[in-house]
C-alpha cells in the first residue's frame, strides 16, 4: 500500500484528483495534505465537503500545515513524513499568466526545488508525480512533442519561464527520482458541471462578449488560425488518476492536451454563437492589440491582463500520442469543447458574480 505527499490542496484541480484518486487508485492509504497555514481553514472546510461524498476517505486524509517555498516544506515533523512516503503529487504553483518573475520563480522553481529536495530523502519513495504545463513550450511555433523540452525557446511569460525551470529541476533529479511528468493544456471547468474555481484564460473573452451588446466591434487578433489548446479539469485529472498507476510511465512525460483543438476565430465564434451575441469583428496585429492594452485602466475595462494576447496567434501543436495511446485503455479521451461549451457558459451565467478571476488552483 502507498502513502502520498500531496501539494496543491484546497486547490480546485487538487481537489478533484483527490477524489478521483481514491476512485481509481485504491493502492493509496493515506494523504499527507501539506497546506499553507493561511489555508488551513479552507482545507478542513473542503475535507468536511470531501467526506459527506467519500465517508471511507476519513482515515486517509491528512492536513499537514507546510509551506514549499521553506526547507523541509515547512513541516513540523519531516522526518515522519519522509519515512512514511512511497509517492508524492505536487501541483502546488502559481496559476497566473500575469505573475511576476519574483513570486514566479519564489514559487514555482525554488517550491519545486524544495519538495524534490524533500522527495531525494524519502526512502521509501516510488514515484514523483509532477504537474508541470504544455506552455513550457513557450515561443515554440510548430509541432511540440511530449519529449521535447529545451529547444532555447524564450517565453510569452514568467509564469511559461518559471514553469519551465521548474521542470528543469524535476527533470535533472529523473536519475534518482522515479518520476512522471503530466504536461496539461488550458484547463477549463468540468465537463459535465461547468464548475470551475476561476474565470481566466478563455473565460475572459466570455465575459468580455457577456457585457458587450450586439454588434459592438470585437478583435479579431492576428490570423484566427492558431490553435487553442482547452482541456476540462475532469479529463486532466481522470488521466493523471489512470497514468499514475503504471510503471511503464515512470521517467515519461505526458501532454493531458486536445488531440483536436479548434481555432482561434473558430472559438471567438462559437462563443459568440452559444451567447447569442453577433459582433462586428475588425482586423488587428497581436502587436497592436498589446499596445492598445498596455495601460492598466485597458486591462481592467476589458476584464483580461495584456498577457493573454500572445496566445492569440501562437501557432503551435502539442502532439499527445504517447498519453492517448495509454489512456485509450482505460477508455479515457479528451472530449470536444462542442460536446461542454453550452454547460461552461450556463455555469459563467449562473456564477459570473461568485467565481474570481484569479483564485487558488
Amino acid at each position: 500500500m502507498s502513502v502520498a505527499l500531496f501539494t496543491g490542496f484546497p486547490g480546485f484541480i487538487g481537489t478533484r484528483l483527490i477524489k478521483r484518486l481514491f476512485s481509481h487508485r485504491a493502492d493509496i492509504e493515506k494523504f499527507y495534505l501539506l497546506v499553507q497555514e493561511k489555508y488551513l481553514d479552507l482545507a478542513n472546510e473542503t475535507i468536511r465537503k470531501i467526506l459527506i461524498e467519500f465517508p471511507p476517505l476519513s482515515e486517509s486524509l491528512e492536513v499537514v500545515k507546510g509551506d514549499i517555498t521553506l526547507p523541509n516544506l515547512g513541516l513540523e515533523n519531516p522526518e515522519k513524513v519522509k519515512k512514511e512516503i512511497t509517492e508524492c503529487f505536487h501541483l502546488a504553483a502559481v496559476y497566473d499568466l500575469a505573475v511576476s518573475f519574483e513570486t514566479g520563480y519564489k514559487v514555482n522553481v525554488k517550491g519545486t526545488e524544495n519538495v524534490v529536495k524533500f522527495l531525494r530523502d524519502c526512502p521509501n519513495l516510488k514515484r514523483f508525480n509532477y504537474i508541470s504545463t504544455a506552455y513550457v513550450s513557450g515561443l515554440v511555433t510548430g509541432v511540440f512533442t511530449e519529449n521535447d523540452f529545451d529547444l532555447g525557446q524564450g517565453f510569452k511569460n514568467f509564469y511559461e519561464e518559471t514553469k519551465f525551470l521548474a521542470e528543469k529541476l524535476v527533470r535533472d533529479n529523473m536519475s534518482y527520482i522515479p518520476t512522471t511528468i503530466y504536461r496539461p493544456g488550458i484547463v477549463v471547468g468540468d465537463s459535465k458541471t461547468g464548475e470551475t474555481a476561476k474565470f481566466d484564460g478563455p473565460y475572459y473573452v466570455i465575459l468580455l462578449m457577456m457585457r458587450l451588446p450586439s454588434y459592438s466591434p470585437f478583435p479579431r487578433v492576428g490570423s484566427g488560425e492558431a490553435e487553442v489548446n482547452i482541456v476540462p479539469v475532469d479529463y486532466v485529472v481522470n488521466s493523471i488518476a489512470y497514468l499514475s498507476r503504471w510503471d511503464e510511465t515512470i521517467g515519461r512525460v505526458f501532454h493531458l492536451t486536445d488531440p483536436r483543438p479548434h481555432k482561434v476565430f473558430e472559438l471567438v465564434e462559437i462563443f459568440a454563437q452559444r451567447l447569442g451575441k453577433k459582433f462586428i469583428y475588425f482586423q488587428i496585429s497581436p502587436q497592436e492589440m498589446k499596445k492598445l492594452m498596455k495601460p492598466k485602466i485597458v486591462q481592467k475595462i476589458l476584464g483580461m491582463p495584456v498577457q493573454l494576447i500572445d496566445y492569440f496567434d501562437h501557432h503551435v501543436h502539442y502532439d499527445c500520442s504517447g498519453a492517448t495511446a495509454i489512456l485509450s485503455r482505460g477508455y479515457i479521451e479528451c472530449p470536444d469543447l462542442l460536446d461542454y461549451v453550452d454547460v461552461m457558459i450556463d455555469f459563467v451565467r449562473r456564477n459570473r458574480r461568485k467565481v474570481a478571476k484569479h483564485g487558488l488552483s
